[in-house]
């Protein structure tokens, strides 16, 4: 899978861009602040329709313009010549729009699967150094790339949540430490159906994808780092479940719990279970990778859990476009090299880098230089 073509309009600092990219090594090469990472930022959201800079859509809108536009024609793979054009309108305060081969679909969501990515930049420390929100979100995103109709059920789960702890903030200021009666537990009730039926599956699906990612996790680490250290990842809950448990279990674990703090959680007026409420937990031989890994111990971890997704999706058939954002820059020559080869076989890699000598001569390819608001291929 590649973007043979992609075009923005009004999107962060362009006005208007039209590239032609291709199969292989893309590099884009540009001062900072020069727009280069606005490139690969587009095609992280034509993918995911979310941006590893930004929680909002707003700023991915030229400042004075109402709405930005990001367009790929994406081919199927090297030996497959399916092409299928992806479009987004963003505009802020409204619903955004999509379309495929030109037809507008009825929900912005049914474009993400179209285009995998995998996408590695400095941000991606916070996953092993930030709060669980980091981590929890590493897991839920390579979740949607395996399954694309998770993002639904993510989607679902959030909205319950929301309309649940709405209620639980309601009742926390009219119950004042009484115990709940009747007519508002069976209110709770329903939502608590509801939140434990799309948490179990949600669950499920973070179980399965970490268990299944350890390993090429733990090899990436072994493949990148200069230590013996072995890189593990174990999933933490506040919910009893036994291991390997299926939909069901979890379901009526989660609604077991949730029983369980209901007076809590009225007193706080929030949901207190729940895989909004979990971790994972990196480490880094016997010790937690957050508070003991150095830095160069961090990047290479967090390193290693971008490559170990790619190796994921490789291993489900899918292959995914790599983005490699920024990142050369802060490896030392040894992680350099040892990167640059292990993905250079990838049926599409796209790098930013401020310098293009800190590019590896492997990620040989089509080059282009960044500046003033246009992108210009190299001779």
């Amino acid at each position: 899978m590649f973007v043979d073509h992609l075009q923005l309009v009004d999107f962060r600092s362009y006005t208007g861009v039209d590239v032609a990219l291709g199969a292989g090594v893309v590099v884009f090469v540009g001062a900072n602040g020069q727009g280069k990472t606005n490139l690969v930022e587009a095609v992280e959201y034509l993918s995911t329709l979310s941006s590893h800079r930004v929680s909002s859509d707003v700023p991915l809108v030229r400042a004075g313009a109402e709405r930005a536009v990001a367009r790929a024609r994406v081919q199927a793979g090297l030996d497959d010549p399916r092409q299928l054009q992806l479009e987004v309108e963003i505009t802020p305060g409204k619903a955004n729009r999509a379309r495929l081969n030109r037809s507008p679909v009825k929900r912005t969501r049914e474009i993400v699967g179209v285009l995998r990515t995998v996408v590695f930049s400095p941000e991606d420390l916070a996953v092993v150094k930030g709060d669980p929100g980091e981590r929890r979100r590493f897991l839920d995103d390579l979740v949607v790339n395996r399954w694309p109709r998770m993002a639904g059920v993510r989607a679902d789960y959030d909205r319950v949540l929301r309309q649940r702890n709405t209620l639980l903030k309601s009742l926390s200021g009219r119950m004042r430490g009484a115990t709940p009666g009747a007519d508002v537990a069976a209110t709770l009730d329903v939502w608590d159906a509801h939140l434990a039926a799309a948490g179990a599956e949600l669950l499920e699906a973070r179980l399965t994808t970490l268990s299944d990612v350890v390993p090429h996790l733990a090899k990436a680490y072994a493949d990148i780092a200069p230590t013996n250290s072995d890189a593990t990842a174990a999933y933490t809950s506040a919910t009893t479940f036994e291991p390997g448990a299926g939909r069901e279990e979890l379901t009526a674990a989660l609604t077991a719990a949730m029983a369980a703090r209901r007076n809590d959680e009225v007193a706080r007026g929030v949901s207190l279970v729940g895989p909004h409420r979990d971790d994972v937990l990196l480490s880094l031989g016997v010790l937690p990778a957050r508070g003991y890994a150095s830095h160069g111990e961090s990047w290479s971890l967090a390193l290693a859990l971008r490559l170990g997704s790619l190796a994921l999706l490789r291993e489900d058939g899918v292959e995914p476009v790599l983005v490699l954002d920024d990142v050369f820059a802060e490896l030392d020559a040894t992680r350099r090299e040892r990167l640059a080869s292990m993905v250079s076989g990838a049926e599409q890699v796209m790098v930013t880098a401020a310098v293009g000598g800190d590019v590896p001569a492997v990620l040989s390819g089509r080059r282009f230089r960044v500046a003033g608001g246009t992108v210009t291929e190299d001779d």
